[in-house]
């Protein structure tokens, strides 16, 4: 049995879509900055984040006509310009825009940075000549490629990220390099007479918002890709919890969830109809984790293999000694395995219908997921599909 909202998530609810109104009053008139506004309203998006490595993507490995739009990772950021690295990535590229024959209202972008990727960003975006090369040079990837617009995952500025290196000034160059790219896509647009989007991959921290200007960048993007998962990983926490929560248990010491980052966006200046809420199609797993509370919010260690995609959760561990409990205040499942004292943080198709009904009622931009490869079987994203589709249906009365 799931808990209901109480009164105060209904009435924040009710402020959000007042506040929503006054923010999008004012800019009707404006067709070019929220031109796609009313079809995120009528058609939520379904954002994919495709991650091959180093293999060969074919036609029938992904499902075209359940996405709106698809990510690929990583490009990098090589002397100053946008470049990719492994040798199949031509041929993947290829096959991914090839695509939109199948679904002709499918978005292709290159995605540039990731978590092991963002190491050359800070020195990308230090200076407008630096900024510059590498507009240029994206211009050209898209051309060559025939894709519809680039994706920026800088992990993260004005922090270290990965090892990675990083300028207090990252803050304001943030939102120079995504406002200079926004100028030159629309110069690009009326050459190539069709559109072209900028998206980013945001942070789901308040570090994250104190390191930019995101009421100045929301300006020059299309959406912002909520990264709402990682809220707890055994590398960094020693006491376990679920590392995607839709909303903050009581008993979670961080008192963390996707609904408060989601505030805190809207709050920074972030209008609803530009967040796309992020979620995992993987896990964290926890090991010595003692047997109180299922191991929820117990002490615990990182194991080998700490990171779970959902094909090993759903064919392997449910099927040998895992128990699935549901976290009803924050809206995610999780497992625990007694014998082996193990615990895992995941979503599921229960908790992923749940958060789509959460994009509709809050009038979000839409789903983003990491990463496609992560569940073969199709089984979350077909809950996705339905769930979002289907509740915003209700929402507007069609049967």
């Amino acid at each position: 049995m799931l808990d209901l909202p109480g009164p105060q998530f209904l009435l924040r609810s009710l402020k959000r879509s007042i506040c929503l109104c006054c923010v999008m009053l004012p800019f009707l008139a404006l067709p070019r900055l929220f031109a796609s506004t009313p079809d995120k309203v009528s058609q939520p998006a379904i954002v994919a984040y495709v991650f091959p490595g180093n293999s060969l993507i074919q036609p029938g490995d992904i499902a075209a006509r359940k996405l709106t739009r698809i990510n690929f990772a990583f490009a990098l950021i090589q002397n100053g310009k946008i470049s990719t690295e492994d040798p199949q990535d031509a041929a993947n590229l290829a096959t991914l825009v090839s695509l939109k024959k199948e679904n002709p209202g499918l978005t292709v972008l290159i995605s540039v940075g990731g978590w092991l990727g963002s190491g050359k960003f800070s020195d990308m975006a230090l200076t407008r000549e630096s900024r510059g090369i590498f507009t240029q040079s994206v211009l050209a990837f898209i051309e060559q490629y025939q894709f519809d617009g680039l994706d920026v995952d800088w992990e993260y500025p004005g922090s270290v990220g990965a090892g990675n290196k990083f300028r207090p000034e990252d803050k304001q160059n943030y939102t120079l390099i995504l406002a200079e790219l926004r100028q030159q896509f629309d110069r690009e647009e009326k050459k190539l007479h069709r559109r072209l989007f900028l998206t980013i991959a945001a942070g789901a921290s308040s570090e994250f918002l104190e390191h930019t200007e995101m009421g100045k960048v929301q300006k020059y993007v299309d959406t912002v890709n909520l990264m709402a998962y990682d809220y707890y990983e055994p590398g960094s926490d020693t006491t376990t919890g679920n590392h995607a929560p839709l909303f903050a248990d009581p008993l979670d010491p961080k008192k963390i969830s996707a609904d408060r980052s989601v505030e805190e966006y809207e709050q920074a200046g972030v209008p609803a109809a530009k967040i796309v809420l992020g979620v995992p199609f993987y896990g964290h797993v926890w090991g010595q984790v003692p047997d109180r509370n299922h191991g929820l919010f117990q002490q615990g260690k990182p194991v080998p293999n700490a990171f779970a995609d959902y094909k090993n959760i759903s064919t392997n561990m449910l099927s040998n000694g895992f128990s699935r409990y549901w976290d009803a205040a924050a809206s995610v499942p999780y497992l625990y395995n007694a014998a082996q004292q193990i615990f895992v943080s995941y979503e599921d198709p229960e908790s992923l219908a749940l958060k789509c009904k959460y994009v509709n009622d809050h009038q979000l931009g839409g789903i983003m997921f990491w990463e496609y490869e992560s569940d073969p079987s199709g089984k979350l994203l077909d809950a996705i599909d339905i769930s979002l589709h289907h509740e915003q249906s209700a929402s507007m009365g069609q049967p």
